[in-house]
């Protein structure tokens, strides 16, 4: 089979970890412990991806004296999500009621699945261009970024299935996640294999940090700090760092 093709089928499979994650987040029965578990496994998940891929790519991209570039665009990401705060549903991190609860977990639902679209079709770009040049090399990329994607679909299917309570909606929206890695590999592939410019690659990866710093902070973070299940929390980040660490040998 032609590399290119392959390559284009890979994006493809990258996505079913996230619909892999979907149906484990469906067949768990205690959801309250589940969702705490959850939400601290995707902290530590995001913030590990963080430090350890996306900041070392996009200084690579950019190049150490660009770095007012990456600053900027950080920022930009982090506004960009702030503003469409505002038109996604009430999530004040006060005392909540089973309903604001409910509505605060779509909404972390809602602005991760945002940010990981942008992240996984600027991923797709790179997993596709890497297969088109060393198969090999790819295949060990994608293994990794299919080993981070599986929590990130678990904590997405949840928190947008505690609020609508319709798998078949759940699952829909999930295939639109899992195929925006499939779309940046076509992206690439109807671009025959040109190299996107390094600065604009820099660009998307650094607004996309700047999102992914948002939701740690702003809907992460508050979340985890007010749970009462601490050993499910702490089991969750403990999980992330060693996921993630494992994923850095590929």
């Amino acid at each position: 089979m032609d590399e290119k093709l392959l390559g284009l089928l890979i994006t493809l499979f990258l996505g079913v970890f996230i619909l892999i994650g979907a149906f484990i987040s469906f067949l768990v029965k205690e959801k309250d412990k589940f969702i705490d578990f959850v939400l601290a496994l995707a902290f530590s998940v995001i913030l590990m991806l963080l430090f350890t891929d996306l900041m070392p790519e996009a200084s690579e991209k950019l190049g150490f004296s660009h770095i007012w570039i990456f600053i900027l665009f950080v920022i930009i990401g982090i506004v960009i999500l702030r503003v469409l705060d505002t038109f996604i549903p009430d999530h004040e991190e006060e005392k909540m009621t089973k309903r604001k609860e409910k509505s605060n977990l779509a909404h972390i639902g809602i602005v991760a699945s945002i940010a990981l679209i942008i992240h996984n079709i600027i991923e797709g770009m790179a997993v596709y261009s890497t297969c088109a040049t060393s198969l090999q090399t790819g295949l060990m990329i994608s293994l990794g970024v299919g080993c981070h994607n599986l929590p990130l679909g678990i904590v997405v299917t949840t928190t947008i299935y505690q609020n609508n309570k319709s798998k078949k909606k759940t699952i829909l929206m999930i295939l639109g996640l899992m195929l925006s890695t499939f779309c940046g590999g076509l992206i690439m592939f109807f671009m025959n294999g040109i190299e996107i410019n390094d600065t604009f690659l820099g660009i998307l990866l650094s607004i996309t940090i700047g999102m992914l710093i948002y939701i740690c902070s702003n809907e992460l973070y508050p979340r985890i700090r007010r749970t009462k299940n601490k050993k499910m929390t702490i089991c969750g980040l403990m999980l992330g760092i060693i996921l993630i660490a494992i994923t850095c040998f590929f």
